[in-house]
């Protein structure tokens, strides 16, 4: 094709031009624009055109959603609820015992916390199946960072008293976070790094048992591997029990199977369901009868009995302690809140129901804040427990109460019958308990899918396990932002070209059959243009270019004449992007190759109209589509099947 063939000379009337969008107030635009980053829900609609008493009715349901479905109420529910809520009480009683060990505090207070917690929720959360109360990562994350501040042997009264204030504050996070509709902030730890987290926690934690698993009297008190395999072996031939041992072993296997049978067939969804509490029964009473106690066989003693005690005094306001709780508190509740929120949608989704997930966030910090000032740590929704509460039938938050029920049964009168509870038993338990969280399919698919996401989870894996909890945190968020930045700062641009037989434009790439336009280089922009790319898209545009004028140099191929931008991708561009458009322009002119743009969104005409970037370069060299842009660029091309 020759050169005159190219020229801009041969312009085609096309029966539309890309609009430009009448322009708005500021204030009107401002409005829309925080409407739709914090409001996105549309939370009032349910208010639209309701009278004064009516919208104080809906105001309260709002905060207590318990008053809307509870008038619907009724007796075929509450029989799904109380065999639920029997069912995950069963479980929890046992690991609120070995998981308040995790924290570092005493077996009660791991009740304490399946106790006001889910009274609270019931009444707040809207989420029918969530099983709230003491889980394994957020205990072993709480006691790691309580005891870098203080040793809970040598000082436990000020150490109980961080974990109530890092309860608290964690509380007033997650409220927070809910009233001012920054439910989004959780969703910047990608699933990648929550699965490696999850996966290394879950390993930390199995690792930390193996001080009651082995019997084991001076264990170290750092979490990572390679400490926790030298304590265990350095003990080997003094310090392991052979006795607790076989204790656990036996019970672990027998805890393993109760769980595999209830993996295989969903009819016997109770049987993992009530064996830790089969388990936590017999091992008692084989202890009691044998005095394995007295043979070296490390068991809870005493369980403190009643419902739990007022702790508002013993909440830090002033002190040192203070900001180390604000700190301790913060990182916990987001850690509680993302898994508690991902638990929720899980299961409203198999049941085709919808949650709100700001009224979540208030829902769990009120019941924190709650539980601070009633001796209970950090509460958030269990995966095992939920999962037992959804297969068991549950239709409503009532599954909560009669499993809390359950737990205030147990503080009053049962609490005595566990003091000759072996250890091993609550290390098998836990044990047990944390295999689940270890997500091997997810890391595959994750491999499969994006392999930077799975260096987001093995990093956040390796982590944890080698280093320490709240380090494997850091690297999991670390490398969740960076793979955001890294997006928005580079982000991806493709050469189109010609679909045989149509008028449709695609990814050469993906479409090796496209064909190039003569004379025309045609560079679709994945992205929104901001001052954190705006220099790289222009440089990667003329680098386009260049390669592209190279290629067609050393193929003796008439060189590019018309660079088209396809903008149908960049949702906005801000005043560094124009700026950007502005030295491509001046850049091209240079190299005598003219620069014409392919449907620009609203946002971005108005925004290249505000700054006369379109006088620049010429009304006419902005089109509706590609098509009609080589129309006019290449006539004799578009002609062409």
């Amino acid at each position: 094709m020759d050169t005159e063939s190219l020229s801009y000379s041969h312009p085609r009337t096309s029966p539309y031009k890309v609009g430009v969008p009448p322009k708005q107030k500021f204030w009107k635009e401002f409005a829309t624009s925080l409407k739709e980053t914090f409001l996105s829900d549309d939370p009032l609609r349910p208010f639209k055109d309701q009278p004064v008493p009516r919208k104080f009715i809906l105001g309260v349901q709002a905060v207590f959603p318990i008053l809307e479905w509870g008038r619907n109420y009724n007796l075929s529910k509450f029989k799904g609820d109380l065999i639920a809520g029997l069912t995950i009480a069963s479980l929890c009683i046992p690991q609120d015992i070995g998981y308040a060990k995790l924290a570092n505090l005493a077996p009660q207070y791991g009740l304490y916390s399946s106790f006001v917690p889910p009274l609270v929720y019931a009444l707040m959360g809207s989420s029918r199946d969530i099983a709230i109360g003491p889980v394994a990562v957020v205990s072993l994350l709480l006691g790691t960072l309580l005891r870098d501040e203080i040793d809970p042997v040598k000082n436990p009264l000020e150490y109980r008293r961080l974990a109530f204030t890092a309860t608290f504050f964690a509380g007033i996070t997650q409220a927070a976070l809910g009233i001012l509709r920054l439910g989004f902030l959780i969703d910047f730890l990608s699933h990648a790094a929550i699965v490696g987290f999850m996966g290394g926690a879950a390993i930390t934690i199995a690792l930390q048992q193996l001080k009651g698993f082995l019997g084991i009297k001076k264990f170290t008190k750092n979490t990572d591997i390679i400490s926790v395999l030298r304590s265990v072996f350095s003990s080997a031939h003094h310090g392991w029990n052979w006795l607790t041992i076989l204790i656990g072993a036996a019970f672990l296997v027998f805890l393993l199977v109760a769980k595999y049978i209830g993996k295989r067939n969903r009819k016997f969804f109770w049987v993992p369901a009530i064996a830790p509490l089969i388990s936590v029964i017999l091992s008692t009473f084989l202890v009691y009868i044998t005095h394995a106690d007295k043979k070296g066989v490390d068991i809870v003693k005493h369980i403190e009995k009643g419902i739990n005690h007022p702790s508002v005094g013993d909440i830090y306001f002033t002190g040192d302690y203070l900001l180390k709780g604000v700190r301790i508190g913060i990182v916990a509740g987001m850690v509680a809140l993302t898994e508690a929120v991902a638990i929720g949608r899980t299961f409203a989704a198999m049941k085709d129901y919808q949650i709100d997930g700001n009224k979540e966030m208030v829902a769990l910090g009120a019941m924190n804040i709650a539980g601070s000032l009633t001796s209970c740590y950090v509460a958030t929704g269990s995966f095992s427990r939920s999962a037992v509460n959804f297969m068991a039938g549950c239709q409503t938050a009532v599954s909560n109460i009669v499993m809390s029920v359950v737990v205030l049964l147990t503080l009053l009168f049962i609490t005595p019958l566990f003091e000759y509870t072996p250890n091993a038993i609550l290390s098998s338990i836990i044990i047990s308990a944390v295999i689940g969280l270890i997500d091997f399919d997810a890391a595959i698919l994750i491999w499969k899918i994006d392999k930077f996401d799975f260096v987001a989870c093995m990093g956040a894996f390796f982590g944890v396990v080698f280093v320490s909890v709240e380090i494997g945190l850091l690297i999991a968020v670390s490398i969740s932002f960076a793979k955001l930045l890294l997006q928005v700062t580079r982000p991806r641009t493709a050469l189109l070209g010609k679909i045989p037989r149509t008028n449709v434009y695609r990814n050469i790439q993906q479409y090796p059959e496209a064909t190039k336009v003569p004379g025309v280089l045609i560079i679709r922009v994945d992205s929104a243009i901001y001052f954190s790319n705006s220099n790289y898209i222009r440089e990667r545009l003329l680098r386009w270019l260049t390669d592209e004028d190279e290629k067609l140099k050393s193929g003796g191929l008439p060189r590019i004449q018309f660079l088209v931008v396809e903008m149908s991708p960049v949702t906005d561009i801000d005043t560094s992007g124009i700026h950007a458009l502005e030295e491509l322009f001046k850049s091209l002119e240079k190299r005598h190759v003219q620069l014409v743009l392919a449907n620009p969104g609203p946002v971005v005409m108005h925004k290249l109209h505000a700054s006369k970037f379109s006088n620049l370069i010429g009304e006419d060299k902005i089109f509706l589509t590609v098509a009609e842009a080589i129309e006019t660029c290449s006539p004799k091309f578009a002609e062409e099947d």
